[in-house]
This record gives C-alpha cells, structure tokens and sequence, in this order.
C-alpha cells in the first residue's frame, strides 16, 4: 500500500482513537466538579476513572482474540457503538452509581478500540515503515489529550452548557469513525471455524473484577486485613488459576500462553504493566491538584498540562521518524524509560507552592519518556510474532499496560485519600478546628469556592502534600520498566505487512502439509484416507 492508501485507511482509526482519548481527557478537569454537583465521595471520584479502566482492561484480551477470527472493521463499529451508548447515558447522569455504570460501557467500547487499532495498523503496515505511522497516532494522541481538558474546561464554565457536555460530545466524532472506517478502511474476511473460550473469558474477566475491586476499596470500605479482602484477593486468585488452567487446554485461548515463551513478548509485558501503573497511576490525579491545591479554574488547568502532552507529542513523532529511517529502536526504549523514571521523582517534590516553571520542566522530562516508550514497545512486539498471533501479542501488551493502570489509580487513590484525610486532621487541630467539621471530613471532594479562606489553605496543603507523595510511590514502577526494557533483545524490524505474512505463513503451512505426508506414531507414512 502506498503512503496516501494508508493514511486513507487509518483515517477512521485515528478518528476512533481520538474520541476515546477524548473521553478520559474532556471529563478529566470536570470531574472535581462532577463529584461536587453530585454529592459524592473522594472513593467515587476514583471509581468514576477506575470504572472504565477496569471495563476496558477486562475485554482487551476477548477483543484481541475476536480479531483473530472475525471482520476487525466490523469488530471497530460495534466497539465505537458501545462507545456512544455509554457516552450517552454518562451525560444524562443523575447520580453517581448511573455515571459509574456508564463508564462501564464507555471502557467495553474503548477496549475494542485500544486492541484492534494497533492490530489493524500491524495487518496493512510492515513495522519497518510502523514507526512513522505509530508517530502518527502518538499525535492523534497528543491532541485529544491537550484538547480535551481545554474542552472539559471550557463546558464546565460555560453556565449554559455545563459537565454532561463532556460526555455528549464525543457521539458525533464517534459517530463519524464509523463511516469513515466503512468507507476508507478495507479489510479480508478470513472464514474459517472458529471457537470462541467463554470459559476462558469469564475467568480471566471475574478473576481481574476481582482483585480491582479489591485494590479500590480495601483501607476506604474495609480493612485491608479483613474477611473482604480474603474473600475478594481468594475468589481472584482462584479464578485466575483456573483460567490458565482452561487456557492451557482448550484450542482456541483467549490468551495464548505458548505466546511468553517468546522473550521479547514477556518482557515488553512487564515494561507495558509498568508503565501504565506508573504513568496513569502518577497523572490520573494531576488535574484534582491543579483545581484544589493551586487553585485553578478547569479551563486553566488543561492549560497547565501542555508540557507532559507537547512532550509526549513531540518524543512519540520523532523518535517514530527515527525508527522508520534507520530501524533501530531500543534506544528509544531505553531513553524513554530514564526520561519517565527521572520525571516521576523530579514530580515526587511537588507541593502546594511550587512554581509553574519548574511544575511544566517535571511534566514535559516525564511526558518525554512516556512517548519514546509507550508506543515502541508494542512495535517490539508485534515485530517478534507470527503474524497469526499479531492480536494475541497486541492485545496481552494493551491488557497489561491497562491492568498496570487499573491497579495504579487504585492503589494511589486510596494512598491520596487516607493523606490528605491525615493532612487536613493535622491542619485542622493546628488551627483549632474539629476535624470532622469540612466538608471533607468524611470523604468527600470538597467545592473549594464554598471554603473560607484559613480552610481553604489547609485544605490546599493537603492535596499538595498528597499528590507529591504518589508520584514518590509511582517512581519506583517506572524504573522496573526501565529494567524490562534493558533485557530485551534488538532485533530487525520486517519490511512486510501482517496480511502479507500471514499470507506467506498460510502458503508455508499449505505447501508442508502437501508435501509432508501424516505419520503414524511408528513414524511411518499413514495410508491415504478414503473418499466418500
């Protein structure tokens, strides 16, 4: 295909990528303010974000195998479907256990996207000329980050138009992905017999359900030495076992486990689990400091974000530019993972007075890091795979970065909201205020506009202090991904495409069984089978 063929093809890609970036992104700054309209806790404002990285970690795998066996167009439209679906019933929220359940539906529709976008580009692109292309969608990226909370910002303080708008206004860019994938993106249909693991599938989505939910309530609803956690971290456990246990067996997986015998595959995993669990974990909350400890209105606080996102734009295009001309790319890897570690712990010393100066270098050093680093790894690992297993690999390497992601807001929101519950305790008692008489002594996101003055300053401490900490915590996960990263082993990226090789590895199979006829176990040549 030529370059224009491509770029014709990937324009309903990238216009689907785009609107479920935008959908994190937009209601990223509006979500302090969502909670307090709604009357809810700092636990909901972690399960509002957890909610759809849980959804959409749980059903990459499933949508990376459909991929494998079904129309990946078709597979895209009905993902995009469920993406206006629950986008529709968030906007029309009236309490915050309907915006969860939305969210919910918004991360099924978003998983279909994260797994069968870099599928699609790995079937009609060779990875050779992928990093120009990967550039590409590190910029389509870019941009619904940066957009989004200027558009979040911008609804939210439009009276006459308000938060449900964050939700509303990704149905006409998704509704337009769907026709121009149906128009621009052309695909074969492989018919073959396929069997779907619904065992598998169940297990794999209760056992991780399981131990999400665990890590997002324990020391908020319960002790994390209780019956609950037993329970909950037990029944995981169990349905996990059993999942690889079925996985093993049946003929159709939904995750092949033969794929982490390949070394590349296993260790760009662990670097993709780290990642996500430093960088979603680490960033998720950015926007609530923005707002609570420095301030800010929502519109000013997208503003604030532009250096990680330009970082991470520029970092992403460049260094596919790069890898596309000279077809080397661990360095990127390797860079990428230093620049990611330094600026999580450069990140670590914020607090409620520090500058805008040194506040946009930390974000643009980690921003730098994360797009030399996030994209390449699925490139390393969709260059080491048969190309029959391309949605397998794909998928396992977008679960796991999710899983890290899941996991991550998890844990640090409940590490934000027991330290800022312990901050505003202290300050309280400090200025001789009864602890429990805010707004926020029982959890909840307070509306700092309703605060008087001694109050507000403590209560911006606080969240200065907190934030501060979690980016201590995340630091330690990047330089983990870092120590993946070094082990992986350079290879040659391939000049052809998925289909082509999938093509060629058919006609491979095809010819062996022609010329290779079945043996008994004796290992003598089986007799013809007759006709009927």
């Amino acid at each position: 295909m030529s370059d224009r063929q491509i770029l014709q093809a990937m324009s309903g890609l990238m216009a689907g990528m785009f609107v479920s970036i935008l959908a994190g992104t937009v209601v990223a700054n509006a979500l302090p303010r969502i909670i307090a309209d709604l009357g809810a806790s700092q636990s909901s404002y972690t399960w509002v974000v957890t909610a759809e990285l849980l959804a959409m970690t749980a059903t990459v795998p499933l949508w990376g195998k459909l991929a494998d066996l079904y129309n990946q167009k078709l597979l895209l439209q009905i993902s995009l479907g469920l993406f206006v679906v629950g986008s529709l019933l968030a906007g029309f929220s009236q309490d915050v256990g309907l915006l969860i359940f939305s969210r919910v539906a918004q991360g099924i529709g978003a998983g279909g996207l994260t797994a069968l976008a870099q599928v699609v580009m790995a079937a009609i692109i060779p990875p050779r000329r992928l990093g120009k292309y990967a550039g590409l969608f590190g910029a389509v990226f870019a941009v619904g980050t940066v957009a989004g909370p200027l558009i979040g910002g911008v609804l939210v303080d439009t009276s006459w138009l308000g938060w449900r708008w964050c939700f509303f206004i990704g149905v006409p860019f998704a509704l337009l992905a769907i026709v121009l994938l149906q128009r621009t993106l052309k695909l074969p249909t492989t018919r073959r017999e396929v069997k779907i693991d619904y065992l598998g599938a169940f297990l794999i989505v209760a056992g991780v359900c399981a131990l999400l939910i665990w890590v997002s309530l324990a020391g908020n609803s319960f002790d994390w030495a209780s019956w609950q956690t037993a329970a909950l971290t037990g029944g995981g456990v169990v349905l996990l076992a059993a999942a690889v246990l079925v996985e093993s067996r049946v003929s159709e997986p939904i995750i092949p486990l033969g794929i982490f015998r390949n070394r590349t595959v296993t260790l760009t995993t662990v670097a993709s689990l780290f990642v996500g669990l430093a960088m979603f974990g680490g960033t998720v909350f950015l926007s609530q400091y923005f707002q609570i400890s420095l301030g800010k209105s929502p519109t000013v606080a997208g503003l604030m974000s532009l250096p990680m996102i330009m970082g991470l734009l520029v970092s992403s295009t460049v260094a596919g530019q790069f890898i596309s001309k000279t077809g080397r790319w661990k360095a990127f890897l390797v860079a990428g993972g230093v620049l990611m570690t330094a600026g999580l712990g450069l990140l670590s010393t914020i607090g409620a007075e520090t500058h805008f100066g040194l506040l946009s270098l930390y974000m643009a050093v980690m921003g730098v890091g994360v797009g030399m680093l996030m994209q390449n790894l699925v490139l390393a690992a969709q260059n080491d795979v048969p190309a029959s297993e391309l949605g397998a690999a794909t998928s396992v390497l977008s679960f796991f970065r999710s899983l890290g992601g899941t996991v991550g807001t998890s844990v640090l929101g409940a590490i934000l909201a027991n330290r800022v519950a312990a901050e505003m305790s202290k300050g309280l008692q400090e200025a001789g205020v009864a602890a429990g008489g805010g707004s926020a002594g029982h959890g909840a996101v307070p509306d700092m506009t309703t605060l008087p003055a001694p109050i507000r300053e403590i209560v911006e401490h606080a969240y200065g202090v907190a934030t501060g900490e979690l980016f201590l915590v995340a630091t330690p996960f990047a330089l983990l991904a870092l120590v993946a990263v070094l082990f992986v082993k350079e290879k040659p990226l391939k000049t052809t495409s998925g289909m082509e090789r999938l093509a060629e590895e058919s006609a491979a199979a095809a010819q062996n069984t022609k010329t290779d006829p079945p043996r008994t176990p004796a290992g003598t040549p089986a007799e013809p089978a007759e006709t009927t």
